[in-house]
């Protein structure tokens, strides 16, 4: 059995990767800028470390000095703050000590999501 991508689609492909690129600039430049409010505010959180993200739209903070297990840490923020994120465990064995941060949101959304996180951490010792 096999299938194929009808010709309109191969069409619309084709028109989108030789058509003008103006729009992907400026979404590249826009996912830039939120990663850059990413790293800079999960690295003003005391005991989070997070390295830029060389591609995607995913940060990967290290939370170990939180004192928060990762999947702790995600199940706490979501109910008590409102913040989703995603345990590093959820990824691999190694992701223990590690969160799945999404910048694929506003820019309002996710100062919002920094400044409830940072609250959450320094009002509540790990679970």
């Amino acid at each position: 059995m096999h299938s194929c991508v009808n010709a309109a689609t191969q069409y619309a492909g084709l028109a989108a990767l030789t058509g003008p690129q103006d729009e992907v600039a400026k979404m590249v430049a826009e996912f830039d800028k939120r990663r850059r409010v990413v790293v800079e505010g999960l690295n003003r959180v005391p005991g989070v470390s997070c390295a830029t993200p060389k591609g995607a739209f995913y940060a990967f903070p290290n939370i170990k000095r939180t004192g928060w297990k990762a999947k702790a840490l995600a199940s706490a923020l979501l109910e008590d703050a409102g913040v989703a994120l995603i345990g590093g465990p959820d990824f691999g064995v190694l992701g223990e000590g590690y969160v799945r941060v999404s910048y694929a949101n506003s820019t309002e959304n996710i100062l919002r999501a920094l400044d409830r996180t940072a609250e959450f951490l320094a009002s509540r010792k790990a679970a």
